[in-house]
Protein backbone atom coordinates (compact mmCIF):
# COMPACT_ATOMS: atom_id res chain seq x y z
CA UNK A 1 0.00 0.00 0.00
CA UNK A 2 1.49 3.43 -0.74
CA UNK A 3 2.53 5.89 2.34
CA UNK A 4 0.79 9.12 2.31
CA UNK A 5 3.50 11.95 3.14
CA UNK A 6 2.17 15.86 3.58
CA UNK A 7 3.71 18.12 1.28
CA UNK A 8 5.90 20.70 3.59
CA UNK A 9 3.96 24.02 3.26
CA UNK A 10 0.37 22.74 1.68
CA UNK A 11 -2.55 21.08 2.92
CA UNK A 12 -1.83 18.58 0.46
CA UNK A 13 -0.19 15.24 0.21
CA UNK A 14 1.89 12.94 -2.12
CA UNK A 15 1.94 9.23 -1.78
CA UNK A 16 4.91 7.03 -2.18
CA UNK A 17 3.96 4.40 -4.42
CA UNK A 18 5.85 0.99 -5.40
CA UNK A 19 7.05 1.37 -9.08
CA UNK A 20 6.59 -1.54 -9.91
CA UNK A 21 3.35 -1.99 -8.75
CA UNK A 22 2.64 1.24 -11.17
CA UNK A 23 4.40 -0.72 -13.76
CA UNK A 24 2.13 -3.93 -13.72
CA UNK A 25 -1.22 -1.80 -12.98
CA UNK A 26 -0.62 0.26 -16.19
CA UNK A 27 -0.22 -2.71 -17.91
CA UNK A 28 -2.96 -4.88 -15.91
CA UNK A 29 -6.10 -2.20 -15.92
CA UNK A 30 -4.90 -1.29 -20.56
CA UNK A 31 -3.92 1.50 -19.78
CA UNK A 32 -6.62 3.58 -17.21
CA UNK A 33 -4.93 3.44 -14.59
CA UNK A 34 -2.19 5.55 -16.15
CA UNK A 35 -4.56 8.42 -16.78
CA UNK A 36 -5.32 8.41 -12.68
CA UNK A 37 -1.81 8.13 -12.09
CA UNK A 38 -0.93 10.91 -14.36
CA UNK A 39 -3.20 13.41 -12.81
CA UNK A 40 -2.19 12.63 -9.40
CA UNK A 41 1.66 12.26 -10.23
CA UNK A 42 1.12 16.08 -11.41
CA UNK A 43 -1.17 17.38 -9.32
CA UNK A 44 1.62 16.18 -6.18
CA UNK A 45 4.43 17.92 -8.26
CA UNK A 46 2.46 21.28 -9.14
CA UNK A 47 1.32 21.41 -4.98
CA UNK A 48 5.25 20.97 -4.24
CA UNK A 49 5.89 23.83 -6.98
CA UNK A 50 3.42 25.99 -4.96
CA UNK A 51 5.11 24.94 -1.93
CA UNK A 52 8.77 25.87 -2.98
CA UNK A 53 7.47 29.21 -4.36
CA UNK A 54 7.84 27.69 -8.05
CA UNK A 55 5.91 27.25 -11.48
CA UNK A 56 8.60 24.62 -12.86
CA UNK A 57 6.82 22.25 -11.60
CA UNK A 58 3.41 23.07 -13.31
CA UNK A 59 -0.08 24.26 -12.21
CA UNK A 60 -2.51 22.17 -14.22
CA UNK A 61 -2.92 18.76 -13.50
CA UNK A 62 -6.27 18.03 -15.60
CA UNK A 63 -4.66 19.94 -18.76
CA UNK A 64 -1.50 17.26 -18.29
CA UNK A 65 -4.14 14.79 -17.91
CA UNK A 66 -6.13 15.53 -21.20
CA UNK A 67 -3.12 16.01 -23.20
CA UNK A 68 -2.48 12.70 -22.17
CA UNK A 69 -6.07 10.99 -23.06
CA UNK A 70 -7.88 11.95 -25.26
CA UNK A 71 -4.68 13.66 -26.67
CA UNK A 72 -2.92 10.30 -27.24
CA UNK A 73 -5.29 10.27 -29.90
CA UNK A 74 -3.98 13.24 -31.45
CA UNK A 75 -0.56 11.28 -30.26
CA UNK A 76 2.04 14.92 -30.21
CA UNK A 77 -0.16 16.15 -26.96
CA UNK A 78 0.91 13.06 -25.38
CA UNK A 79 4.55 12.77 -25.95
CA UNK A 80 4.44 16.58 -25.05
CA UNK A 81 2.90 15.84 -21.45
CA UNK A 82 5.27 12.51 -21.31
CA UNK A 83 8.36 14.83 -21.91
CA UNK A 84 7.20 17.33 -19.70
CA UNK A 85 6.23 15.86 -16.73
CA UNK A 86 9.58 13.41 -17.09
CA UNK A 87 11.27 17.10 -16.84
CA UNK A 88 8.97 18.26 -13.73
CA UNK A 89 9.79 15.04 -12.30
CA UNK A 90 13.88 15.83 -12.82
CA UNK A 91 13.17 19.49 -12.13
CA UNK A 92 11.71 18.25 -8.59
CA UNK A 93 14.27 16.26 -7.85
CA UNK A 94 16.89 18.90 -7.87
CA UNK A 95 14.47 21.06 -5.64
CA UNK A 96 15.25 18.35 -3.26
CA UNK A 97 18.82 18.23 -3.45
CA UNK A 98 18.57 14.89 -5.60
CA UNK A 99 20.09 14.12 -8.84
CA UNK A 100 17.87 13.42 -11.36
CA UNK A 101 16.73 10.77 -12.99
CA UNK A 102 18.23 9.91 -16.49
CA UNK A 103 16.55 11.30 -19.45
CA UNK A 104 18.24 9.35 -22.08
CA UNK A 105 17.20 5.87 -20.23
CA UNK A 106 13.87 7.34 -19.71
CA UNK A 107 13.84 7.59 -23.51
CA UNK A 108 14.81 4.25 -24.36
CA UNK A 109 12.75 2.87 -21.43
CA UNK A 110 9.26 4.60 -23.39
CA UNK A 111 10.53 3.39 -26.51
CA UNK A 112 11.25 -0.58 -25.04
CA UNK A 113 8.37 -0.82 -22.80
CA UNK A 114 6.37 2.47 -21.63
CA UNK A 115 5.06 1.11 -18.39
CA UNK A 116 8.78 0.43 -16.69
CA UNK A 117 9.09 4.48 -17.62
CA UNK A 118 6.51 5.02 -15.61
CA UNK A 119 7.76 2.92 -12.64
CA UNK A 120 10.88 4.81 -13.49
CA UNK A 121 9.20 8.17 -12.53
CA UNK A 122 7.45 7.02 -9.80
CA UNK A 123 10.82 5.65 -8.23
CA UNK A 124 12.12 9.38 -8.58
CA UNK A 125 9.25 10.87 -7.02
CA UNK A 126 9.73 8.40 -4.28
CA UNK A 127 12.91 10.00 -3.56
CA UNK A 128 11.67 13.67 -3.96
CA UNK A 129 8.94 12.64 -1.06
CA UNK A 130 10.96 10.71 0.95
CA UNK A 131 13.58 13.82 1.40
CA UNK A 132 10.74 16.70 1.89
CA UNK A 133 9.85 14.64 4.02
CA UNK A 134 13.08 13.84 6.09
CA UNK A 135 13.01 17.43 5.81
CA UNK A 136 10.33 18.13 8.41
CA UNK A 137 6.99 16.93 7.07
CA UNK A 138 5.23 14.24 8.95
CA UNK A 139 4.11 10.99 7.46
CA UNK A 140 -0.15 11.02 7.22
CA UNK A 141 -1.64 8.16 9.46
CA UNK A 142 -3.43 5.36 7.15
CA UNK A 143 -7.11 5.52 7.71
Amino acid sequence: MAQEISIAGTGSTAKVRNPIAVAVLVVVTLGIYLVFWWYFVNRELADYGRAKGTDELGDNPALSTLALFPGALVIVPALWTTVTTFQRVQAAQRLTGESPINGWLGLVLYLVLSPAMYGYMQSGLNGVWKGQSAAGAEPVPAA
